[in-house]
């Protein structure tokens, strides 16, 4: 709590601190700005044990909407509905980001409201033509649970050639831990949240080289619930190179347990794929890519046996995406995802468009 309050002292000082911060630039013009994206799925899995299932669904749509007062002051806004309807417990209506936002220089700034922490790539970062796949990465579900976010505040800035962020914010509910699914079930989403173990992330990333990033993250929180608790770190890197064709991507992270059955959560990806539009002389970006992805959501267990090997599993997939403007993507992949436990195997077909603006 002490932390908490310290932060947001820090934060109080340095708004009170800063020359002219109620007065409008006389050059500028306040405005606001809608954007968005969306994605539309088809899915095919066909797993050896089990009837194949064959779905079309709009997966997300997404609204942006912010307004800047000033140079310095502006609102940001996130809403989203997931899979097209909201009934009975199916779909999902969630603003993913509210926050108003100062920065007061280049090389600083500060969030507070419904915030989305820098952990991973694809957390802060999950418009559909910037990634891989049709799906989001299954480490991005169940490693990292894209897309995490939650009432709190942040400071984010550069110095020479890095980036940060640090962010505090409502903790996870540790009763809703799981094997199968690690702290994913545990996000408050902003709904009424316990605000009696903060959570403390901070980023760093690296981008001194031309085309390449690189960087981590490490977080912290006393997970609690009714019934249990559960102190919980999270440590991850990444990288990402996209230059002369060839874009490389790798995340791996690993979650700590000091309760419970589960010790550890742990998985890794990496991307390889090369942008063909020079040498097919096409107006359109064509990237053939390859995948292979590990992750084991009860990775070391107190009990070990059976539970370790039915939540472990591995998978490859082939794939292109076709951007005719940087803005849309039309995707296709064929995978293959195998469970440690019995070496069950499921081959999955997926095609997929998404936009974004």
């Amino acid at each position: 709590m002490r932390k908490f309050f310290f932060f947001s002292a820090t934060l109080i000082i340095i708004i009170l601190l800063t020359n002219d911060i109620l007065a409008q630039d006389d050059f500028f013009t306040p405005k606001t700005t809608i954007g968005g994206y969306g994605e539309l799925h088809y899915n095919n899995e066909n797993p050896e044990v089990g009837s194949t299932s064959k779905t079309l669904d709009f997966h997300r749509f997404v609204l942006f909407v912010s307004h800047s007062w000033s140079e310095k002051w502006s609102f940001k806004s996130e809403v989203e509905i997931e899979h097209n309807f909201i009934k009975s417990g199916q779909g999902e209506l969630e603003i993913e980001q509210a926050f108003l936002n100062f920065q007061p220089s280049e090389n600083i700034g500060f969030q507070a409201g419904v915030i989305v922490p820098s952990i991973g790539l694809i957390n802060p970062y999950h418009e559909p033509p910037l990634f891989f796949g049709v799906e989001r990465p299954e480490y991005s579900k169940y490693i990292i649970p894209t897309t995490w976010f939650g009432n709190g505040a942040a400071m984010y800035g550069n110095f020479n050639d890095f980036t940060f962020k640090l962010s505090v914010m409502e903790g996870l509910n540790s009763d809703k831990f799981s094997a199968n699914k690690g702290i994913r079930g545990g996000r408050q989403n902003g709904f009424k949240s316990d605000a009696s173990k903060f959570l403390y992330s901070a980023n760093i990333d690296y981008l001194g080289l031309p085309g390449l990033m690189f960087g981590g993250s490490f977080t912290y929180n006393e997970a609690k619930g009714n019934t249990t608790e559960n102190k919980i770190t999270l440590t991850e890197f990444h990288g990402k190179y996209d230059a002369n064709n060839l874009i490389a991507v790798f995340e791996f992270g690993n979650i700590s347990y000091n309760s419970g059955n589960i010790e550890n959560s742990r998985g890794y990806y990496f991307d390889l794929g090369y942008n063909l539009k020079e040498v097919l002389k096409s107006e359109s970006d064509i990237i053939p890519f390859f995948r292979y992805t590990d992750y084991n959501t009860a990775a070391n267990t107190i009990s070990g046996g059976i539970i370790e090997t039915q939540n472990h599993f591995s998978k490859w997939m082939i794939g292109v995406s076709v951007k005719p403007i940087p803005s849309i993507v039309v995707k296709v992949d064929y995978s293959q995802r195998e469970r440690e436990l019995e070496s069950l195997k499921t081959k999955l077909f997926n095609l997929g468009v998404g936009y974004m603006f």
